[in-house]
């Protein structure tokens, strides 16, 4: 089955001189069939990078937040230093928990810095002590360690971070969706585009198909020469316009903890190579709508 199929893709790619003819080389349905797959190649570029990186953020979302926690010890001041103290010894006795580790006044006036300045004097202030805490691959048992704190810490309050977790990688997952379902709605538009360039320049040709059927040409035949055309068109532009697009995503600002997520739009590593795919895939559609509207066309013409 193998060389069939290679000579079938051999002559595709070669084409049939007298039946490359029928289809218009230059012209609006040339050239709006090249347009729209540039235009949605372009697109489709734009829509997997957000795929990817919310992809990307979802997974570093979850890794970060699923292995911390937070203690927050708000008390006397007086008595604050004893109960960071006994909290350290509840969680160095605690199984699942791998490190704990109260924030020094500067680290913990670099997190209140961004709301109120970085010449905060924590010092004078009643603001609770925090201590971090990472977990073990398993895991600690987050409700059991709250009762124990209670009753040995009462100032205690602790923070699994699973309120925040959940709804930031629920959020990541739905734009992740929504990248997918933009790259869906980019080819179908695309599909379309080409169905009504694909027919108009079957219905421009009417008189010379109705010619060739005269001397014996079929459907099939009449068929394969519009697909043809079609197709190496929408590969054509879907090539450029992968990119062009590549070229704006390369132009974007890095990722920086500073810009959060608008500067991580784009591809890292392998991820360039999905590129590749777009102008294969843009043929694939490009195929299958110019066979749909041949074969639709040419039989309602007389």
């Amino acid at each position: 089955m193998r060389r069939p199929d290679l000579a079938h893709l051999t002559r595709f790619l070669t084409g049939d001189p007298q039946a490359d003819r029928m289809v218009p080389p230059t012209g609006y349905t040339a050239r709006l069939t090249v347009f729209s797959a540039a235009a949605m190649a372009f697109l489709a570029v734009f829509a997997l990078a957000l795929a990817l990186a919310t992809g990307r953020m979802a997974v570093r979302w979850g890794d970060e937040l699923a292995r911390t926690a937070t203690l927050r010890i708000s008390a006397p001041t007086e008595q604050i230093a004893a109960q960071t103290a006994a909290a350290l010894r509840v969680l160095s006795q605690t199984p699942g928990v791998a490190t704990a580790r109260a924030l020094s006044p500067d680290e913990q006036r670099a997190l209140l810095a961004p709301w109120f300045g970085p010449d905060l004097p924590i010092e004078a202030l009643p603001i609770p002590q925090l201590i971090e805490i990472v977990e073990t691959s398993a895991g600690f048992d987050a409700q059991g360690l709250r009762l124990r704190l209670s009753a040995e810490v009462p100032g205690a309050v602790l923070d699994d971070h699973s309120r925040w977790r959940k709804p930031l990688v629920q959020a990541a997952n739905r734009l992740r969706l929504l990248g997918g379902v933009a790259i869906v709605l980019i080819f179908g538009t695309m599909a379309a585009m080409i169905t009504l360039a694909a027919n108009a320049a079957l219905a421009a040709n009417a008189q010379v198909i109705a010619v060739l059927r005269l001397v014996g040409a079929r459907d099939g035949y009449i068929a394969q020469a519009f697909v043809r055309r079609f197709t190496l068109r929408a590969i054509s532009g879907a090539f450029v316009g992968s990119v062009l697009g590549g070229l704006a995503i390369a132009l974007l600002p890095a990722a920086q903890d500073e810009g959060g997520f608008l500067t991580g739009l784009g591809f890292q590593g392998l991820g360039w190579l999905w590129l590749l795919v777009i102008p294969p895939l843009a043929g694939a559609v490009a195929f299958a709508a110019t066979q749909f509207a041949a074969r639709t066309t040419l039989k309602e013409l007389p």
